[in-house]
C-alpha cells in the first residue's frame, strides 16, 4: 500500500483502474468480517410457572434474568440488583469488585438445560439470600436469584422454572 501511495505521489501510477482495484469497496468488503447484528445477541428462553405453563421468550445477552422477566411481564417478585461482588475473569481468577451483590431473595428461579453450567458461580451473598428467604427443601441444584444471573450466548434454549412466590405484600 505504501508503494502505491508513493507511486501515486510521484506520478508513476498511470492507470486509475489499478487504484480502483486496491481501494474499491468490494475488495474491502470481501476481506472484512461481517458486522455483528442484534440477532447475534438474542437467545431463546423457556419459562415454566408453578402451574406448569410454559412461555417462550427472547432474551438479550448481557441482561439479567430479572430484567428479561420484567421486559416480558413474568412476575418473580421484587428484585434488588446491585453491582456484583466479584467477576470471574478466567478459569482460575475471580476478581473482587466490591459491589454489594443481591440484597433480597424473592426472585428465586431454577435453571435447567443449556447454559446452566455457564452461569456465573453463586456468590456467598447469593447463597445466603437463598437460605434466608427459602426453605431448605425449596432450594435445588440449579437454584439461583434472577437478578444475579447474566445471560450469555451459551444459555440459548435454557429452561427457567419459576417457583411459587413468597408472600411479599403483607403490610
Amino acid at each position: 500500500m505504501f508503494r502505491i501511495i508513493a507511486q501515486r505521489a510521484t506520478g508513476s501510477l498511470r492507470s486509475t483502474a489499478l487504484s480502483r482495484v486496491y481501494f474499491s469497496a468490494n475488495a474491502a468488503a470481501a476481506t472484512a468480517p461481517a458486522a455483528p447484528s442484534v440477532k447475534d445477541l438474542l437467545i431463546d428462553l423457556t419459562f415454566v410457572d408453578p402451574s406448569g405453563a410454559r412461555r417462550k421468550v427472547t432474551g438479550l445477552v448481557g441482561k439479567t434474568l430479572a430484567e428479561i422477566c420484567e421486559l416480558h411481564d413474568i412476575e418473580l417478585g421484587p428484585s434488588n440488583p446491585a453491582a456484583p461482588p466479584e467477576v470471574q475473569r478466567t478459569d482460575s481468577w475471580i476478581e473482587p469488585t466490591f459491589g454489594e451483590g443481591v440484597s433480597s431473595g424473592y426472585d428465586h428461579v431454577v435453571l435447567v438445560g443449556n447454559g446452566k453450567d455457564t452461569a456465573p458461580r453463586k456468590t456467598p451473598i447469593e447463597e445466603q439470600m437463598l437460605e434466608d428467604y427459602w426453605e431448605a427443601d425449596e432450594i435445588y441444584e440449579g437454584s439461583r436469584l434472577a437478578s444475579a444471573v447474566v445471560l450469555t450466548k451459551d444459555m440459548n434454549g435454557m429452561t427457567v422454572y419459576v417457583p411459587d412466590r413468597i408472600t411479599d405484600d403483607v403490610p
